[in-house]
């Protein structure tokens, strides 16, 4: 199979034309409009509901302010992927600022929105608890997410080797929550047919709604189809099931009727999850040459007091360096604030933040480069377990990095252009793999053309090219001749669009269907299928050449159908990677910043990034996910942020009006991406592994050793924004 690694985007058409249709698109005659009554409060107890004035608007048929209770199957649920076990509208407590306490349902949209003015809730206030100042504790043992990781993790004794290291760093490293935005909001359109629900959804792994949404109602999976074609954006906050999905469900059966619920941007702050706040402690021993002797990072990140969800950002302290004493702790702090969760590179993505920004402090300790630093560092194994690498390229991401950056020809400790102070900074990229089992079908048809059905969703990476690709090339076809027939659980069982592992797993999927789909052609011509091979339409073997279209004919059919799946060991539904070895993604990032010391103003100007990735299917898309990453880890650097208000115990600014995030005048067109060549044997026919978070990590640190170098400031709180850039001599 010879993969056609510049192929562009299959579903770009359809989407920058808005034929693309998206949850919220979709209507059903009868359908109701739900919109979510939020708490004003953020602790305490509804005490009752003023319900007649909104009842009394034309076209508000409900208001519900109350649910009938879930099956006992859904205390059975894992949580992830159930998002939270807390479900609103079933008591009368109120955990968080925001928290849904009722819902209207109304003939229109501006019915429901303005009859939820109109719905007057009585509280009875109890004092709340800040998550951001308070106490860090140890995260439960029945947490769902706890189970992810280790929450303490020993390696050698780290508290012995840090206070005989002849050198030694300790520092703190602190990043703000923050809010995905995708550009669609979640949204969900539940039907009933009887005991038969079906929902619009706007998610990121639909088998996880469906077999949620069967606990609840306490009926069969196959009793309930999910659906979700398109979905735009998701960074995480789609990844698990939230309770706005549950309740619209629930809610169209207690009226018997659809209903159809969008969440607004302010619902999106409170409804669903966010990166947490973040507090890392980072401490580095090294001996005078570098040679690092112990590391220790112990994280807090905030939760709700509803449930503990654990940011492992401790992972890359174990990962990325070659040091025989390790530890590693993470805590939590609970406050009255709506859940955590994954966003776009978790656990990595902070974590290469602290301990990458450690390196280059104790860089500057040892009068060392870097880059010479991590070098001496490298760790050819594991360094928590000592299992080798599936595969590992880092060395040569350093060097291609390096060359193409011009990294050993810079100036160090910074230049001027004009009033703009210059500096460069690198950091290590790296994030962890996950593989989740999957199905695929092949459909071959009589007049050359084929389709990939199964029911995965795309986020916008990429999916919908990359399978079809990955068929085409099999099976010796134009990408043209081929379709993805995706977003429905009525087709075959697909793992989530989240950890990195939707190429490897699904592509492993598709690969086995296309190869079973030969296979079948081969026997239909008595061929042996182990040595036939595709090309352009057509099946050879031994200089013998029949095109598809004739060995359809031939045998009375009108196509031919191959299925395939991603096996895991032990009937696992998902794992880390292939036992006996340790998968990683790897890369190295370099930027170059401007500073203005009298503006405070911080500019990127170019950045190079080399990864080792494993093989890379698709370029094209590829290098795309890579400079969205970078995107996305520069908002992470320089702008964003989400505040928690300790007098109001809720987000300060809940829509994108008070928002920074990157735009196109942020980000330079010097951007340079590249992947070393590598084919990891370990994780999939393809070898290929996963880069959509790997993309995000490295970035802020980079950024932030950029700044040093420009100006002499060491920023250790994200983001970097103007008050920490002044000149305090002005």
């Amino acid at each position: 199979m010879t993969l056609m690694r510049g192929v562009s985007r299959q579903d770009g058409p359809i989407k920058v034309t808005g034929a693309a249709a998206y949850a919220a698109d979709y209507n059903v005659a009868g359908q109701l409009y739900a919109v979510l009554v939020a708490a004003t409060v953020p602790a305490g107890r509804v005490r009752g509901y003023d319900t007649d004035e909104a009842l009394e608007q034309p076209g508000v048929v409900h208001v519900l302010t109350g649910l009938p209770p879930v099956d006992k199957a859904f205390a059975a649920l894992p949580s992830p992927p159930l998002a939270t076990r807390f479900l609103p509208l079933q008591s009368d407590e109120v955990h968080y600022w925001g928290q849904p306490v009722a819902m209207v349902l109304a003939e229109s949209l501006e019915a429901a929105e303005d009859a939820v003015t109109r719905v007057r809730v009585h509280y009875e206030r109890e004092p709340f608890i800040n998550p951001d100042t308070a106490v860090a504790v140890p995260p439960s043992a029945q947490s769902g997410y706890a189970m992810l990781d280790a929450a303490e993790f020993r390696k050698g004794d780290a508290a012995g080797a840090l206070a005989a290291a002849p050198v030694r760093l300790e520092s703190t490293y602190t990043q703000p929550s923050r809010h995905g935005n995708p550009m669609e909001p979640s949204a969900i359109l539940a039907e009933w047919h009887d005991d038969r629900l079906t929902v619009h959804d706007s998610v990121q792994h639909m088998y996880a709604v469906q077999d949620t949404l069967a606990a609840v109602f306490g009926i069969s999976s196959d009793q309930v189809r999910v659906i979700a074609p398109h979905t735009g954006g998701g960074f995480g906050t789609k990844a698990f099931v939230w309770p706005h999905e549950i309740l619209t469900a629930m809610a169209a059966k207690a009226v018997g009727r659809p209903v159809k619920l969008v969440l607004t941007r302010q619902d999106m702050y409170s409804v669903v999850g966010y990166q947490p706040l973040m507090e890392h402690r980072v401490s580095l021993g090294a001996d005078g040459d570098g040679a690092l002797t112990a590391l220790v990072h112990e994280v807090d990140n905030v939760t709700a007091v509803t449930d503990d969800y654990v940011e492992f950002g401790t992972g890359p302290a174990r990962a990325l360096y070659a040091v025989a004493n390790i530890s590693t702790s993470q805590r939590v702090r609970r406050g009255n604030v709506n859940l955590s969760s994954f966003m776009r590179s978790p656990i990595d993505g902070p974590g290469t933040w602290a301990l990458g920004s450690a390196m280059d402090e104790l860089a500057h300790t040892l009068s060392m480069d870097p880059l010479t630093l991590r070098l001496v560092n490298h760790a050819d194994t594991d360094p928590s377990s000592g299992a080798p690498w599936s595969s590992k390229k880092l060395k040569e991401a350093y060097e291609e990095g390096a060359r193409r950056f011009g990294w050993w020809e810079r100036p160090k400790g910074g230049t001027r252009d004009g009033h703009w102070l210059i500096g460069c900074g690198m950091a290590d990229c790296t994030q962890g793999q996950f593989r989740f089992t999957s199905q695929a079908r092949v459909r071959l048809r009589a007049d050359g053309t084929a389709s990939v059905e199964a029911g995965y969703t795309d986020i916008g990476a990429g999916a919908t090219t990359i399978f079809p690709q990955i068929a085409a090339a099999t099976l010796g076809l134009d990408i043209r001749a081929v379709n993805g027939v995706a977003g429905d659980t009525d087709l075959p069982y697909a793992g989530p669009h989240y950890g990195s592992g939707t190429t490897l797993a699904m592509g492993t999927a598709v690969h086995g269907a296309a190869n079973e789909v030969l296979r079948r052609l081969a026997e239909a011509l008595s061929w042996p299928a182990e040595e036939v091979r595709a090309d352009s339409g057509a099946l050879v073997w031994r200089g013998r050449r029949r095109p598809y279209g004739e060995i359809l004919s031939a045998a009375g059919v009108e196509e031919v159908v191959g299925h395939g799946e991603m096996v895991l060991p032990g009937g696992a539904s998902a794992d880390a990677g292939a036992p006996g070895v340790s998968t990683r993604t790897f890369g190295a990032m370099f930027v170059e910043v401007g500073v203005d010391p009298d503006l405070g103003l911080l500019r990127l100007r170019r950045a190079t990034g080399v990864y080792s990735v494993g093989a890379v299917v698709n370029e094209r898309t590829a290098r795309s996910q890579m400079i969205g990453g970078l995107v996305w880890g520069w908002g992470m650097a320089a702008m964003e942020a989400s505040h928690y208000e300790p007098h109001l115990g809720r987000w300060l600014s809940q829509d994108l009006a008070g928002v920074a995030l990157p735009v196109n005048a942020d980000i330079p067109p010097h951007i340079d991406m590249s992947f070393v060549d590598e084919f990891d044997p370990h994780v999939g026919p393809l070898g290929a592994k996963g880069i959509g978070e790997l993309s995000a990590t490295g970035i802020a640190a980079a950024v932030a050793n950029a700044v040093f170098d420009a100006t002499g400031r060491r920023v250790r709180d994200l983001p970097i924004t103007p008050d920490k850039l002044l000149d305090p001599r002005m």
